[in-house]
């Protein structure tokens, strides 16, 4: 099933309801090991300005909100549309003694409970596909920036170079299924099958080029992509324009 094919928010809510006690590690496994390094790439374009507020949007179990605390002084919001992973947040956040400058709310990225330019910057990780419009998702984002502030994202992404992509579909269709069956169960080996395919259909109908236009669309300047990991993953970053 691909995350297009029914309501996203509700699919994305159904896929990672029953994942949060091994998300942490099964992250770093799915990725090979690299989404710890794709994330420190992501933070380091948001930390520039000496935040004193930002945003994270599908914060997940708050490992990015965490990470800010560590490069910051900033008081740290995370968002995310599923209760259970919050929870697990919660606990990762107090175990870390973080508790007063991390909150954490249930919401969605397309419709944010807060005021026109809220935030110094915002990160976004691993969203875009689990929403119907990401132009009217990035304009959303830019909204409660204040005039200046830094965005950023990271996400999955496809090897351009023929060589890489049949290894990187091998992987994604042959070993995530059965990785994620041994480490984290039925419900891992759900999401290791659905993945690969997910990723694909996604960069399909919205390549790079175009989300790269997208974020203009959404208002957004000076922006910046580099690929990750043989084109694993890809880091974007821009900026809201000064008033």
């Amino acid at each position: 099933m691909q995350a297009t094919d029914v309501d996203p928010n509700r699919f994305a809510q159904e896929l990672f309801r029953q994942l949060p006690r091994h998300y942490d590690f099964l992250e770093e496994l799915l990725s090979l090991g690299q989404n710890g390094r794709w994330r420190r790439e992501m933070v380091a374009h948001v930390v520039d300005q000496a935040p004193r507020s930002m945003l994270d949007v599908a914060t997940g179990t708050a490992g990015v909100a965490l990470a800010l605390t560590a490069r910051t002084e900033a008081d740290i919001t995370g968002i995310d549309i599923t209760e259970a992973m919050l929870r697990r947040g919660h606990e990762r956040v107090e175990r870390a003694g973080a508790s007063g400058r991390v909150r954490l709310l249930v919401g969605q990225a397309e419709r944010l409970p807060f005021p026109d330019n809220s935030f110094d910057a915002l990160t976004f990780t691993y969203l875009l596909r689990y929403v119907a419009d990401p132009v009217e998702t990035l304009r959303e984002l830019a909204r409660v920036l204040r005039p200046g502030a830094a965005i950023a994202s990271l996400e999955f992404s496809v090897p351009t170079n023929r060589f890489w992509r049949f290894w990187w579909w091998l992987y994604t269709r042959g070993v995530l299924p059965v990785a994620g069956y041994l480490t984290g169960g039925l419900e891992w080996s759900r999401v290791g099958r659905f993945l690969g395919p997910n990723i694909s259909h996604h960069y399909r109908r919205y390549s790079v080029a175009w989300t790269v236009q997208a974020w203009k669309e959404a208002g957004l300047v000076n922006i910046g992509v580099r690929s990750m990991s043989l084109g694993g993953g890809i880091v974007m970053w821009a900026r809201k324009p000064d008033d």
